[in-house]
């Protein structure tokens, strides 16, 4: 009777410190994109003998809807991709095609950058794909931090085979995450930095993705303006709005 009462509580105990991660995680990524979030960023895509700088808007609400559009270079200018539920779609205004991007383009890099396409308009779910499990503490940029990992549920369609986040424990602040693929080698490491006050909440507005096996290269994207839970229709988020947002 005393085993089943011990094995109970641990079971209960084991749940309740899985919840508290998955609350982590949630506070952290609703921190960042708010109900709704509109942005205007640039990102820096850096390699060993060059430089190249792109331009761009983004929307999203809520965990399934958003809309990224290209505002330069000229050359890619009007370039838009769009996230509805589980489907994704790019326009191509040079072309005049629109593509329905398949869930095997997720891991691809987006726009020679690199960030993945699922990194940016971000087809699976953070909170909801994952199984988190917090592992430790550390301090990153003197923030106290939880050491979360986070393993795919099974049936979940995602890129990453395991994805480790530290999130700061005062401000629910992600400041570095590592990803890793199938067998469990780390493919790339993003570090968020300049925590600043954006609207009405402070966020970290540059975040660094560097690959791990390639030397001298990396991307950086900084968020220059943040606007949270401004109204935006679910109309908004459709292929045919996504042709004249420019």
């Amino acid at each position: 009777m005393k085993v089943s009462s011990l094995l109970l509580t641990l079971l209960i105990s084991l749940s309740c410190y899985a919840q508290d991660a998955t609350e982590i995680v949630r506070k952290a990524d609703e921190k960042m994109r708010g109900t709704t979030m509109q942005a205007e960023l640039t990102i820096r895509t850096i390699r060993p003998a060059w430089t190249r700088e792109m331009n761009c808007r983004i929307w999203i609400k809520g965990n399934s809807l958003s809309m990224i559009l290209i505002l330069s270079p000229v050359k890619d200018k009007g370039i838009s991709f769009l996230k509805r539920k589980k489907e994704v779609w790019n326009w191509m205004p040079s072309l005049e095609r629109t593509i329905k991007l398949p869930p095997s383009m997720m891991s691809q890099n987006w726009m020679g950058t690199d960030f993945t396409n699922d990194d940016l308009v971000r087809e699976s779910s953070v909170v909801e794909d994952y199984i988190h499990t917090v592992t430790g503490d550390t301090i990153i940029q003197n923030r106290v931090c939880y050491i979360i990992k986070m393993i795919p549920k099974p049936e979940a369609a995602v890129v990453w085979s395991k994805v480790v986040v530290c999130i700061d424990k005062k401000d629910f602040i992600e400041l570095h995450s590592r990803f890793y693929d199938e067998n469990d080698e780390l493919i790339n490491t993003m570090n968020c930095y300049d925590i600043k006050l954006m609207d009405d909440r402070m966020i970290p507005t540059r975040f660094e993705m560097v690959p791990s096996d390639k030397k001298g290269q990396k991307t950086e994207m900084v968020y220059k303006m943040v606007s949270y839970n401004k109204p935006i229709k679910d109309d908004f988020f459709s292929v045919e709005y996504m042709k004249k947002l420019l």
